[in-house]
């Protein structure tokens, strides 16, 4: 990621504006993580440097001292509006209690999926008037000539689509056949967007759930993981790539739970296609075995894998392989998470509060490199892949001041009752992750703080 010059400034010869916020700390510069400051002049980063400077007259100050100073994190996967029960204004206020300053919004709306301009534009209006923090909306295309909505969407504002490969709900969530599909990608092509798949393959899923359906056993954890094979998502992966790449669509591939997934993904990124993916914290720190405890709580689609995966996803990150690590963050009430047979409950769970102290939590005790690795998948390569980059995603002169601030404190527990997503649960509850954020910036506004606590209100969000 950029790191940037142990000195950045505004200008050549002009010195940097006096800022009206300084953040102290350690940055990630020239590589190194080493002390430094950030300098914010209203809602944008004027200076960053190695440089301390104790006193710096009418400028609010945060010296931080050994903890991290990064930039805010950019969540690509968020569904607030899924289920009426969240909303945009719980998901932004738990979004910026856990560090992300910019969320990245699915479509597919419990209201109606995000595929007509008048939709798009009330969704907009919602952003603008309780987002907490910013936020860029996805559209989606439904299907049967949908693709033909693509352009108009784009140009209202959507900054990229997203599909199923897999039938989740016939109106909400439908599915795209691999017909139509050749149709959305070369619409979405010639919009330059990037779109966005849930790949797993519908036949394989379909079958083995009505395989299941008779299945009433609540001791039966694993009906689920067996309904989901790993080949459902390689197989999904495969028709998604294969056709983008022969439409000359930009291809992101959602939520992969399969060191094989990434390396089929890579192999097609060495033929020249564009496609990234992502991967998720609750692969990299759960399995399936974890089902006997947690229950309906980690049914999630693709379902959690086995170990060997999990490890195989983390050596994927350690080397740089994993482009984007997101939450998919998906707030359904307890009500539906806690039934006895696990087929019955919904799939997803909570967490883009979680995101950066799970993942970087996890990552550093993997070791430091597995850490940059991690935070550059948090930061800078989703805001890229959405066209965001010109604002978000790095502490760059001129970009938008967003930050966070990470302690090492391997005596932190997630208590899943003081988040703020209404969920009111959280998977990760009573994990201890060795990170927690302290402080969240947004566009130069202070935000959260571990010591004060949400210092946000409704509408300061953008919309990107």
């Amino acid at each position: 990621m950029p790191t940037g010059p142990s000195e950045q400034t505004s200008g050549v010869a002009a010195p940097s504006p006096d800022p009206t916020l300084v953040v102290a700390g350690t940055l990630l510069l020239d590589g190194a993580w080493r002390p430094g400051e950030v300098w914010i002049s209203g809602e944008r980063i004027s200076r960053v440097t190695a440089t301390r400077h104790e006193d710096r007259t009418g400028a609010r100050r945060i010296d931080v001292g050994e903890d991290r100073v990064i930039p805010g994190v950019v969540d690509a996967h968020v569904h607030s509006l899924s289920h009426t029960h969240e909303g945009l204004r719980a998901a932004t206020r738990s979004a910026a209690a856990g560090g992300v300053t910019t969320i990245v919004e699915m479509p597919f709306d419990a209201t109606g999926p995000i595929n007509t301009v008048d939709r798009l534009r009330a969704k907009q209006d919602l952003v603008s008037d309780q987002a907490h923090v910013d936020v860029a909306l996805l559209g989606t295309l439904e299907p049967r000539g949908g693709w033909r909505r693509a352009e108009a969407l784009a140009d209202d504002g959507v900054r990229g689509f997203k599909v199923s490969l897999f039938d989740t709900d016939p109106v909400r969530f439908p599915r795209i056949d691999d017909r139509d599909l050749l149709s959305v990608t070369a619409a979405v092509a010639g919009t330059g967007r990037t779109l966005c798949a849930h790949v797993e393959n519908n036949e394989v899923v379909k079958g083995l759930l009505a395989e299941e359906a008779a299945n009433r056993d609540p001791e039966d954890v694993q009906a689920h993981t067996r309904t989901r094979p790993p080949v459902a998502e390689t197989l999904g992966a495969l028709t998604a790539m294969e056709i983008a790449a022969a439409t000359g669509s930009a291809l992101h591939l959602c939520h992969l739970s399969l060191p094989r997934s990434v390396d089929l993904a890579l192999w097609y990124r060495e033929q020249g296609a564009d496609v990234t993916f992502e991967t998720c914290p609750h692969y990299l720190t759960f399995t399936s075995a974890d089902l006997a405890t947690r229950r309906g709580r980690l049914k999630i689609n693709p379902p959690l894998r086995e170990g060997a995966d999990r490890e195989g996803l983390w050596r994927h990150v350690a080397a740089g392989r994993v482009p984007v690590i997101s939450s998919d963050h998906a707030p359904w009430p307890a009500a539906l998470k806690d039934h006895e047979v696990i087929l019955d409950n919904h799939s997803g769970a909570p967490g883009v509060e979680t995101l950066a102290a799970v993942t970087l939590g996890g990552a550093m005790a993997r070791g430091p490199e597995t850490f940059t690795r991690a935070l550059e998948a948090l930061t800078i390569a989703p805001a890229r892949r959405y066209g965001l980059a010109d604002r978000k995603g790095s502490l760059e002169v001129g970009k938008d001041a967003d930050v966070a601030v990470l302690a090492f404190d391997d005596a932190a527990v997630i208590d899943e009752a003081r988040l703020h997503s209404n969920a009111g649960w959280s998977p990760y509850d009573g994990v201890r992750p060795g990170v927690v954020v302290t402080h969240t910036i947004a566009r130069g506004e202070l935000v959260w703080s571990r010591a004060a606590g949400l210092t946000s209100r409704d509408g300061r969000g953008e919309l990107l």
